[in-house]
């Protein structure tokens, strides 16, 4: 799933996004056989940086030159380099492909919290060409810049069979009909809500715009709920807008880049998805603090009972549901799909996959990792003790599983409707772009049809370049 930003990021219990601009070093853990963890500082954090020449993550560096010719029987020790795990289940799935393999060691390199110095790292890892980073996470949105810039490596596809993937989380995997990673964790958007006001209110979960507003009216109707919000998201400037700009976009009809990869914002259901960003705002449906929520600004009000609704990542639910005083509304809430314009909603696809380093030695051990990580056996242990949404389909209907995490077959239901953010080479630029366009909007500095115009103009340059 870094810091919970928006599409990856990993509070405790859960895979989240994450595009802060946090500068940080990569730290390398050796998990032995044994379980026991040497903690070693790297400077490796400092040295790809140092060769960034200065520029921002945002920035897309010139195509790297073609990789050596693979060997993919190369059988050795080999690195790691994923996402912070909060919940500190990786060093134990490591140790246990360590005990099975004494002469294949793995040693796991933990990249920043942010997700644009994870991003920032691993490419100037490809731009030196170097094997330091064998087996990478990666993000869900990065597939398309990452293969065609020759940063990861496309897979055979004859060891990795994907029939039992969910098929948004290969399609997130996949650049012009090659698999470029494998399906790690997934996540999609959920819409919480306050099962106990909407009860006595008599109404239920909405399934459209409109009939979430009409909900909170009823709510808010109620004697001593007068002055708790509607609905909440992820409206700081920062990739968390992007998201909601996205699901927005989509859940009116429209999309940010037509079939043919060239925007297509200029059109009557792109602007009404913006217009119910921005008109939320302006009518009070959502609270005026939240241009600055972050995921857990959001969960936090929800939590504190200021929230009828909130959309957030499936992290949420445990955190809410927990009985020590930190949350005043366990027990008195569930979960339901995105609603949208006219129907139920369309979720941005969250999560990361693994991708191989084009540079990397020991490449057969490399490729037996990442099935290892990618199994059923590990996706169903490694989501019991993290509570990170798996990519194998049957896991959602898996009867520990649902035990554990009530809420997965509703989060089935959003992932299989989900849509991938902008599939864009220059997805760093991109991203940047509708951040400062939808921002405007929801500020009430510009109209819908003008910040759509002007994104659109952008996304033109950006997709053609």
């Amino acid at each position: 799933m870094p810091k919970p930003d928006s599409h990856r990021a990993q509070p405790k219990g859960g895979v989240l996004p994450s595009l802060g601009r946090i500068h940080g070093r990569v730290s390398m853990t050796v998990v032995r056989p044994a379980g026991r963890l040497a903690l070693i500082g790297v400077a490796v954090g400092a040295a790809l940086l140092s060769s960034a020449c200065g520029g921002s993550s945002s920035s897309s560096p010139g195509t790297t030159a073609s990789a050596p010719a693979s060997d993919l029987n190369e059988r050795g020790p080999i690195t790691f380099a994923r996402a912070k795990d909060n919940s500190g289940y990786a060093p134990e799935e490591i140790a246990t492909w360590n005990a099975q393999h004494p002469d294949e060691q793995v040693t796991l390199l933990t990249l920043p919290d942010s997700a644009d110095q994870q991003r920032q790292q691993i490419i100037q890892n490809a731009i030196i060409k170097s094997d330091n980073m064998s087996v990478m996470t990666t993000d869900v949105v990065w597939t398309a810049e990452f293969a065609a810039k020759g940063y990861i490596e496309a897979l055979p596809a004859d060891k990795f069979p994907t029939t039992d993937f969910l098929p948004a989380a290969v399609k997130s995997a996949t650049y012009f009909d090659k698999l470029y990673a494998v399906p790690g964790d997934s996540n999609g958007g959920l819409l919480f809500y306050r099962k106990d006001l909407l009860e006595k209110a008599g109404v239920k979960a909405p399934t459209t715009w409109d009939d979430m507003k009409k909900a909170c009216k009823a709510v808010q109707a109620l004697p001593g709920s007068e002055k708790i919000d509607c609905y909440g998201g992820q409206f700081d400037k920062y990739e968390g807008l992007t998201v909601n700009f996205a699901e927005a976009v989509d859940s009116s009809g429209g999309s940010i880049l037509g079939p043919d990869g060239k925007p297509s914002l200029t059109t009557p259901e792109a602007a009404k998805g913006l217009d119910f960003l921005a008109g939320s705002f302006k009518d009070g449906t959502i609270p005026a603090a939240a241009t600055t929520w972050k995921e857990e600004e959001g969960r936090q009000a929800f939590q504190k009972g200021q929230l009828v609704f909130l959309r957030n990542w499936p992290y949420v639910y445990g955190l809410a549901n927990k009985t020590d005083g930190s949350s005043k509304v366990a027990g008195k809430f569930d979960v339901a799909p995105l609603p949208g314009l006219t129907g139920p909603g369309v979720s941005s696809l969250g999560g990361l996959n693994y991708a191989l380093n084009p540079y990397a030695k020991n490449k057969g051990t490399a490729i037996d990792f990442m099935k290892f990580l990618a199994s059923e056996k590990e996706q169903k242990a490694r989501s019991l003790a993290s509570a990170n949404p798996p990519t194998i389909t049957s896991l959602y209907t898996d009867a520990d599983m649902v035990k554990k995490a009530p809420y997965l077959p509703t989060l089935l239901e959003s992932i299989k409707n989900a849509n991938p953010r902008p599939q864009a080479v220059q997805y760093g630029d991109v991203t940047l772009a509708i951040q400062d366009s939808a921002y405007a909007a929801v500020q009430g500095q510009q109209s819908s049809e003008a910040a759509l115009a002007t994104l659109q103009a952008k996304l033109t340059t950006l997709t053609t370049k």
